[in-house]
């Protein structure tokens, strides 16, 4: 005799049917199940599926959907108008920005991630009068910016980039937080230039962006942003030049959180930095992500000074720190023993170090960073990489004038488990 069972999910009980719901795509749970039955319909509205919503191919996180047109067209006329009040926060691409934020009112949603914009679509959505500005200037409290790769000139695409970052002050007077990604990889990056735009906002509290020099940090600090305790910024410039117009001064007691980094290589670190990190004495949590080249040499005793010193709050310190030195201006070269003793003040935090002496190259390369490492990247590894585990590692770099060996290799493969690239630079075969 021959048995055959069909478990059906309205034959579930709650517990396990949340459990299997939980773990698929949101677009498939409403998709399939939006007004089926009463019961499957009072799950998919719970805020677990409502709550937050990302409607295109990608989401922010780099995970891939296939966000056909008729899924499009089924949310658009049917599921979005019936949980509309339930959604608080949208992500959305082109080109179903329009079609999606017009199908239906929002009445709680605050918070939107407008994802690989042209420089076109960005103006549209952000030029006076348009049906985005219109509807939700005074509702969206945070708001999310991509703008993907473009063949635009450099200059054009900056003077975009200002003009859509302009807009957003001016427009979204409620606005507290801000995350600003104007295509970093593709070199077209906000800079303000020589005539920074006069906006200014007392409600704005966190602010991520990505800038193109040591500038536009300092204008972005002036005290335009009253209110702001969150500030996560990456820099692009490797100047020699600060402003001396800008105020670098002025105390930001205001200030609980700052991430720096930076992208090239910093050469004023006493000029730009040190000035910038005395300014922010009620810090909470700082991260430092940087290469110094060729400019002060940093040790424990140094960064101590700059950061725990005078930040008497600070309870989480997160670094990633390598500096790069002539022997002609470090002339007491420091054993690693003398450099590692550096860090004795940093009580609280486990800190790894190394140092290397390319004697050919006439260089010094110090590199300390704080552990567990959280980073998705480690640059120059030498010979004398020190052994860990570093999960979050998916790319890596090996620089030595010393030829890497088979063992070598067998610890990087233990220490970064889920490595996806390796870039080596070698000066010996």
């Amino acid at each position: 005799m021959e048995y055959s069972s069909c478990i059906k999910l309205n034959d579930l009980p709650n517990e396990i049917l949340m459990i299997i719901l939980k773990n698929l795509h949101t677009i498939d749970v409403l998709y399939s199940l939006v007004g089926v039955d009463k019961r499957l319909n009072a799950f998919v509205n719970d805020s677990i599926f409502t709550k937050y919503l990302t409607l295109m191919s990608s989401s922010p996180t780099g995970l891939s959907y296939s966000f056909t047109d008729k899924i499009l067209d089924r949310f658009c006329d049917e599921i979005l108008p019936e949980i509309h009040h339930k959604i608080e926060w949208l992500n959305v691409a082109p080109p179903s920005i329009e079609r999606i934020l017009v199908s239906t009112n929002y009445p709680n949603l605050h918070g939107l991630g407008l994802y690989d914009l042209s420089s076109d679509t960005a103006m549209d959505l952000f030029t006076d009068g348009s049906f985005f500005i219109r509807i939700f200037k005074n509702q969206i409290l945070s708001l999310v910016i991509n703008i993907k790769k473009y063949k635009e000139p450099i200059r054009a695409f900056e003077d975009i980039n200002k003009f859509i970052f302009t807009q957003i002050f001016t427009m979204f007077s409620n606005l507290q937080y801000l995350d600003f990604d104007p295509s970093f990889n593709n070199c077209h990056i906000l800079s303000f230039g020589a005539s920074p735009p006069n906006v200014f906002s007392c409600t704005l509290s966190k602010l991520n962006v990505m800038i193109d020099t040591y500038s536009d940090c300092l204008y972005l600090l002036d005290g335009r942003f009253n209110q702001l305790h969150t500030f996560y910024v990456t820099i692009r410039d490797f100047s020699h030049w600060v402003p001396a117009t800008i105020n670098n001064e002025k105390k930001l007691l205001n200030l609980k959180c700052f991430s720096l980094k930076h992208t090239t290589y910093l050469t004023v670190y006493n000029q730009f930095l040190v000035p910038l990190l005395h300014r922010m004495s009620n810090l909470e949590e700082l991260s430092l992500f940087f290469l110094n080249h060729n400019g002060a040499f940093i040790d424990g005793d140094n960064l101590a000074k700059n950061t725990i010193g005078h930040m008497t709050k600070l309870n989480k310190f997160a670094f990633d720190i390598r500096t790069i030195i002539s022997f002609v201006k470090l002339l007491n070269l420091p054993s690693y023993k003398e450099f590692q003793n550096t860090f004795r003040h940093f009580e609280k935090i486990q800190i790894i170090s190394c140092i290397d002496y390319f004697q050919k190259a006439s260089e010094c390369y110090c590199h300390m960073y704080s552990y567990p490492y959280t980073l998705k990247y480690y640059k120059d590894i030498t010979n004398n990489f020190t052994r860990g585990l570093f999960e979050c590692v998916r790319e890596i770099s090996l620089f030595d004038e010393r030829p890497f060996e088979h063992e070598f290799f067998l610890q990087i493969a233990r220490s970064f488990p889920f490595l996806e690239k390796l870039i080596l630079h070698n000066r010996e075969p």
